[in-house]
């Protein structure tokens, strides 16, 4: 799966509050993390993917990822959700 796969999937989450729950919950497939994102925010979902086992992928900008997921603003994080 690539970043576009992020605008045309039915089931994401977008942001840090969601991501994080989503894969604590056992419902995040794979983490979009930004490039420039804060590390206080990059490096607690880079740690739960790590240990869960769940695929991450790295995109260029938080803008880019805000983007790609279909909102006006920026985003530090999104998920696919399982379905």
């Amino acid at each position: 799966m690539t970043i576009d796969d992020l605008s045309v999937v039915d089931s994401r989450v977008v942001g840090f509050k969601q991501t994080k729950l989503a894969i604590e919950s056992g419902k995040a497939e794979i983490v979009y993390v930004a490039k420039d994102a804060e590390k206080h925010i990059s490096d607690p979902i880079l740690q739960l993917c790590e240990n869960r086992g769940i695929k991450l992928y790295f995109v260029d900008s938080m803008a880019v990822l805000g983007k790609s997921c279909g909102i006006q603003v920026r985003a530090a994080t999104a998920a696919i959700i399982k379905n």
